[in-house]
């Protein structure tokens, strides 16, 4: 699964030197992979509702060059596997030069939100992924 979101940095997500501060690539993830999950036909806010939540238990980050006040980035997400009790996210953030600026992949795992246990994807998003995976 692949989705591509479009973000136009903001003057107050750039640090003294005038690049996208470091710590503002987390966020534009988490941005990105709700919009792909709504891409799917439903939200994280859904997934919550019907009592799942997915911490995220591990964050990889490579910073490859900076990005500037007023680009617009495009984020790549990518779903590699289908869940099972950990979704992989995986991101290329581009630049408006299509230029690889930034990589990163986020796990987490699907937790029954009321008794914090860990728990296998909701088939509702297996549903929704399955056609991407199909040999």
């Amino acid at each position: 699964f692949i989705y591509n979101h479009q973000l136009r940095v903001r003057y107050g997500d750039t640090d003294q030197m005038g690049y996208v501060y470091y710590g503002n690539y987390p966020y534009y993830y988490e941005q990105a992979r709700a919009e792909a999950i709504r891409s799917l036909g439903f939200t994280y806010k859904q997934l919550e509702d019907a009592g799942t939540i997915m911490p995220i238990t591990r964050m990889n980050i490579k910073y490859i060059q900076p990005a500037f006040y007023d680009e617009m980035l495009t984020i790549k997400v990518i779903i590699p596997q289908l869940p099972g009790r950990v979704i992989i996210f995986k991101y290329e953030v581009f630049n408006e030069k299509n230029e690889l600026i930034n990589e990163g992949e986020n796990h987490l795992i699907f937790m029954d939100k009321e008794h914090k246990r860990i728990v296998s994807a909701p088939q509702v998003l297996i549903n929704k992924l399955k056609p991407y995976f199909k040999s």
